[in-house]
């Protein structure tokens, strides 16, 4: 099980944030939220994401020669 992002349109289509494959036809629950995302809602929800591959040591080591000397 897997849950997306999507925005539903007035005419009631709905339309994927990200493409999504799946390996063969597949049902899907659809839950209508109170209001449309906005940027900030979507900068939120990746910030975890990204802060898991940003606060490695190799990324560290990777940009260090930005940061100023200690």
């Amino acid at each position: 099980m897997k849950t997306v992002e999507a925005i539903i349109e007035t005419n009631g289509e709905v339309r994927l944030i990200e493409p999504l494959h799946v390996p063969t036809p597949r049902r899907a629950l659809v839950t209508i939220l109170e209001e449309a995302p906005t940027v900030h809602d979507a900068a939120l929800l990746s910030e975890a994401a990204l802060a898991e591959d940003w606060n490695r040591a190799e990324e560290d080591a990777a940009w260090a020669h930005l940061q100023p000397a200690k």
